[in-house]
């Protein structure tokens, strides 16, 4: 693999040359039409502009979004922001450090409903998800650090919030269209539009848009002879209905639909760059839709916000396991499954090795299904006084279901054979409850000082049901009855906040806070009754920042240093003998880290903006109880977590005559190198190498923005980033790899009138 040489040393000095730059300019006058800092976020469930905003929270613009070339949230940026990245709708999203297998470590919300992904077989809904397209979007939200009392579970790492624009009673229209090729691979097209009409005036308006595209792909699979096996088709939209029957009371209802069909986007290392051998094809299929409704009636001081949301996700994923099954194919093999451990004889021997050979080549295909339905009722202050509350209630129920089948392959073109008789077929029932109450206070002292304080009573029960009544020897799958097992649990977080205005425009805070997930049941068939269950994890987060805007609102300046102590750590471990592998609760770790961001306008038209961090993500103890086996020791690093990871941009536009306008826009972005497990020297560990993203983008639009031509490119210098490694015995120790597309260059058009 290429990697950019130093590349550590190189990205720290354009780091610091780049806010070095942002600070030693010197203001003109000018007053800027759109600061960051009068972003307007309900990061608190209520409206606050982003610099007066006492915690660490990025926002970013539709706007921005759009001419940074970002269509999903693979591409956003933000300090401490990262991804365990195998692809669409296969994103772990990680925040300052705090990643595990299990349920997520950061709450996803699409406007006002959180979603998670499929559990899959090993209760992992964290690794995969849901994604709906960015585009028509008013801003981004990422909140960092834990949010446990006004977001809930899954927010302990911090919140990810889309929030997307929203009906309009005037008539509006927006079409964008890119058509590009990918080195190593052809050529792509992604086709995005949007109408919104005024139905009654003043009281309903409807928004609708839709996307179609195709990738094609740039990976090849020497195997089966098929080039860009993982080309993609994406397609979808929304429909928005907003009413407003009268002054004080608003509706909005909302479906969303996002189809995606793929093959998987990982290669193998040792069959070369963007080279595969699977033997079988390995298709992927997401479909989730999500339906929401959500009222806000202004009481008079107090804003009553209602939202029910409905979320459906389907999702196939094929593995292939040819090669694991075929190193069955030996003396001892045939003696340890299927003789007692003693010799087989000859013609048991020749038997045996007919029973490998007829399921090579196969793939366990898991067919997935999840129905989430989720309600929040809130009662809000209005914020016009010193005293600002919220409290409110949450409930949310989680039923998925899992069949977890094992396919036969053609031998010569790797097509998955549903048609014929399954190998192993493997049901689990799994259905997640979850009610809370949570309540925030935020007092303003004086006209510099506030203190905020909040509390969060939550409760989940869990039942898990599961048999396999097909089962196969060669992957030690056992027929086994229905069984069921439940747990539950219940608790509090806790948040504190203090924040000083030193100046109108600049502010300190320091605050603690509380985080956690839930706890689950495993659905390991077979395993002892006493391992199913395991408690959620939580962390503490500490936290001191400032934020600040200076020279005439020409430069914003925000910087935070934070501790995070996390305990009972949902792990991945195996039993003693190795024999079942499950979640549990083992060690602690602690999360030290220094977030920062900064943008500037030195002269009109020139835009820099700057961001990085630094995290330290440690275990503190051994991952070990008397019940589980797990990698870790104290000392490790967290997997997948970077410890430097930034990025410098340059934008500047300028008048080329008339109405229309010229821009040029440079992305440089460095991620640091990190581990695919816990022990560097692990038999199926592997190294990540640091890597540096280059994108620019230039082009011509009109002074209103209504009219725009760009030329774009993304991974300029072509650059191999492997953004997650997979190595196991059902890879035979191999690694495969998922990696950041290609150079690609392209052409985008866009309007908005």
């Amino acid at each position: 693999m290429r990697h950019l040489a130093g590349a550590n040393t190189s990205f720290r000095a354009c780091l610091l040359a780049g806010i070095g730059l942002s600070i030693a300019v010197p203001a003109a006058a000018q007053s800027p039409a759109a600061e960051t800092g009068d972003i307007i976020v309900t990061a608190l469930k209520r409206d606050t502009t982003l610099q007066d905003t006492p915690i660490a929270i990025s926002a970013v613009t539709g706007e921005t979004l759009t001419k940074s070339g970002v269509r999903d949230i693979g591409a956003l940026n933000a300090p401490s922001l990262n991804f365990v990245d195998g692809g669409p709708s296969s994103r772990r999203v990680v925040i300052r450090g705090i990643q595990a297998a299990g349920e997520p470590t950061v709450g996803v919300y699409y406007d006002e409903t959180p979603v998670t992904g499929a559990l899959g077989a090993g209760n992992d809904a964290g690794s995969n998800t849901p994604e709906l397209r960015l585009f028509d979007v008013e801003r981004v939200e990422v909140l960092r650090g834990p949010q446990g009392t006004l977001y809930g579970s899954g927010s302990m790492g911090g919140t990810l919030r889309i929030i997307y624009n929203k009906p309009v009673f005037e008539t509006r229209m927006a079409a964008d269209v890119s058509l590009s090729g990918t080195e190593d691979g052809g050529f792509n097209y992604l086709g995005n539009a949007m109408v919104n009409v005024p139905l009654m005036q003043d009281v309903m308006a409807l928004r609708v848009t839709g996307f179609y595209g195709r990738d094609a792909g740039y990976i090849d699979n020497v195997a089966l002879g098929v080039d860009n096996i993982n080309r993609t088709k994406v397609y979808g939209g929304r429909a928005q209905l907003r009413i407003v029957p009268t002054s004080a009371l608003k509706l909005d209802l909302a479906a969303f639909v996002n189809r995606s069909r793929t093959d998987t986007p990982s290669w193998a290392l040792e069959a070369g760059r963007y080279k595969t051998d699977n033997l079988t094809r390995q298709p992927r299929r997401d479909d989730f839709e999500l339906y929401s409704g959500t009222a806000n009636w202004d009481l008079g001081g107090v804003v009553a916000t209602g939202v029910l949301s409905y979320a459906h996700l389907r999702s196939v994923a094929a593995n292939d396991v040819s090669r694991y099954l075929a190193g069955n194919r030996s003396p001892g093999a045939c003696a340890a499954l299927v003789n007692a451990n003693t010799p087989c004889g000859t013609d048991k021997l020749a038997d045996f090795y007919a029973l490998v050979d007829d399921q090579v080549p196969s793939a366990l295909d898991p067919d997935q299904t999840v129905k989430t339905l989720t309600t929040e009722l809130r009662l809000s202050s209005d914020g016009k006084g010193p005293l600002n509350w919220t409290v409110g209630g949450f409930y949310s129920r989680r039923h998925s279901l899992l069949a977890n089948r094992h396919l036969h392959a053609d031998p010569v073109t790797g097509e998955l054979q549903p048609g014929r008789p399954l190998l192993v077929l493997r049901n689990v029932d799994d259905l997640l409850k979850q009610v809370a109450a949570f309540g925030e206070l935020s007092w303003d002292l004086t006209d510099r000082l506030n203190l905020t304080a909040g509390i969060r009573y939550f409760k989940y029960d869990k039942v898990v049901s599961g048999e396999t009544p097909i089962g196969n020897v060669l992957v030690r799958s056992a027929v086994l009855p229905l069984t069921t097992v439940t747990s539950s649990e219940d608790g509090t977080t806790l948040k504190f906040n203090a924040s000083y205005k030193i100046t109108r425009d600049v502010m300190v805070y320091a605050g603690a806070a509380q985080g956690f997930r839930p706890g689950g049941l495993n659905q390991v068939i077979g395993l002892d009754p006493s391992l199913a269950p395991y408690r959620s994890d939580n962390v503490w987060n500490y936290e001191l920042g400032i934020k600040s805007t200076l020279f005439d609102r020409r430069l914003t300046l925000n910087a935070d240093v934070f501790q995070i102590d996390w305990s009972d750590i949902q792990i991945t471990g195996t039993t003693p003998n190795g024999a079942f592998r499950f979640i549990t609760n083992a060690g602690s770790a602690r999360v030290k880290g220094i977030e920062a961001e900064a943008s500037l306008r030195p002269v009109d038209g020139l835009l820099l903006e700057a961001n990085g961090s630094y995290i330290d993500a440690k275990l503190t103890t051994d991952q070990k109880t008397a019940t589980v086996s797990a990698p870790g020791k104290a000392g490790d690093r967290i997997p997948y977590v970077p410890k430097l990871t930034g990025s410098v941009a340059a934008e500047y536009r300028w008048a080329v005559g008339g109405d229309l306008g010229a821009m040029v826009r440079i992305d440089l972005r460095h991620v640091g190198s990190s581990f695919s497990d816990f022990r560097p020297t692990g038999t199926f560990t592997r190294r990540l190498g640091a890597y540096e993203l280059v994108n620019a983008r230039i082009g011509l639009q009109t002074g209103d923005g209504r009219w725009g031509a760009y030329l774009f490119a993304t991974n300029l210098f072509d650059k191999v980033a492997v953004t997650r490694s997979t190595a196991s015995a059902l890879t035979g120790g191999r690694a495969f790899v998922n990696t950041v597309a290609p150079r690609t260059i392209g052409i985008n058009l866009r309007t908005d009138f």
